[in-house]
C-alpha cells in the first residue's frame, strides 16, 4: 500500500490531473467502435473486457504518473481498503449503455485514503462536461461551483436510483430497491434512472436531480459521485442516516431540505410496523 501523502500533490489540483486523465479517456472511448448486438451473459463479459482494456491501459499510465506505486481497486466487487491510498477506477460508468449505443455513460476516477474519497473526477464525453472535487475544496462542473437545488417540496422533486451490477447476485438489493421504489414513486414527481451511477449523484450535487438513491454494495461506482455531492453541499447517508461508508448496504444523496423526506421513505421499516407513507416521512 502506498504511503505517499496527498500534498505531494496539491489537493487543489489533484482533481484537475484526474479530470484531464478522464478527458483523454472519455475521448478514447468515442473513437471506439461500439460493438454487435450480444445474446448472451457470458459474450457481454467477454465484449466489454475487450472494449475497456485499452481506455484502462490509459488511465492506469496516467494515475500511476500522479500517485507512483498507489494500488487499484478492481472495477467490480473489490473491497475498498480502510487504511492507506488506492485509485477506485471506473473506465465506463454505463457500461450497459455504451455497449448498447446509448449516450449515458462516463469515466468515473476516485482517489481514496483510508476508505474516504479525497479527490474525484467524473467525464461524460457525449456531454463534454467535467465534474470534479477535492476533500475540503468543493465541486465543480467545468471549472464552476455547483450545489444542491433548494427543493423542499417531495411533490415537486426529480429524484433518481439504480442498483449494482448484475443485481441477480444481490437479492436482498433487490428486495430493497423493490420496497423503496413503492415507497418513493407516489410521493414525488418523477423517478428516474438515467444511467451512469457517478453522474447521477453529481446531477444531485448540482441540482439537476433532487435526490439519488440505491441499494446494495457498489462502491465503484459511489465513491467519486459521494464526494462530490458531499462537497457540493448535498447530505450523504446510508439508508439509516449515517454517514455514508463504502461498506454500507445502502445509499441516499440528497439536497438538505429533501433529505429528511426520502430518507424516511428509503428505510427498512421497523418489523411489525407499516410501511412508511408521505406523511409519515414528512413528520
Amino acid at each position: 500500500m502506498s504511503t505517499t501523502p496527498l500534498s505531494t500533490t496539491p489537493r487543489a489540483d489533484l482533481p484537475t490531473a484526474l479530470a484531464a486523465a478522464a478527458r483523454e479517456a472519455g475521448d478514447l472511448l468515442l473513437r471506439t467502435p461500439r460493438p454487435a448486438p450480444v445474446t448472451t451473459l457470458g459474450q457481454a463479459r467477454q465484449v466489454f473486457d475487450a472494449l475497456e482494456a485499452p481506455v484502462v491501459d490509459l488511465l492506469r499510465r496516467r494515475l500511476d504518473a500522479l500517485r507512483p506505486g498507489t494500488p487499484w481497486t478492481e472495477e467490480l466487487g473489490t473491497r475498498v481498503p480502510t487504511t492507506g491510498e488506492a485509485w477506485v477506477v471506473d473506465a465506463i460508468d454505463g457500461a450497459v449503455q455504451f455497449m448498447r449505443g446509448l449516450p449515458q455513460f462516463c469515466v468515473s476516477l476516485a482517489l481514496v485514503r483510508d476508505g474516504e474519497p479525497v479527490a474525484a473526477a467524473l467525464y461524460a464525453p457525449l456531454l463534454g462536461e467535467t465534474y470534479q472535487a477535492a476533500a475540503g475544496h468543493g465541486a465543480t462542473r467545468d471549472g464552476r461551483p455547483v450545489a444542491p437545488a433548494a427543493v423542499a417540496d417531495p411533490a415537486v422533486a426529480v429524484v433518481a436510483t439504480s442498483q449494482p451490477p448484475f443485481a441477480a447476485d444481490h437479492p436482498e438489493a433487490v428486495r430493497q430497491a423493490g420496497r423503496s421504489l413503492t415507497a418513493v414513486l407516489p410521493a414525488v414527481a418523477a423517478v428516474r434512472n438515467l444511467g451512469p451511477t457517478s453522474w447521477q449523484i453529481a446531477d444531485t450535487a448540482a441540482g439537476r436531480l433532487d435526490a439519488f438513491w440505491q441499494f446494495g454494495s457498489d462502491p465503484a461506482n459511489l465513491l467519486a459521485g459521494a464526494l462530490i455531492a458531499r462537497e457540493a453541499g448535498a447530505v450523504v447517508t446510508d439508508a439509516e442516516g449515517h454517514p455514508w461508508q463504502p461498506s454500507a448496504p445502502g445509499f441516499l444523496a440528497a439536497s438538505p431540505a429533501l433529505h429528511p423526506t426520502l430518507l424516511g421513505l428509503i428505510a427498512e421499516p421497523d418489523p411489525g410496523s407499516a410501511v412508511p407513507t408521505l406523511d409519515a416521512a414528512l413528520r
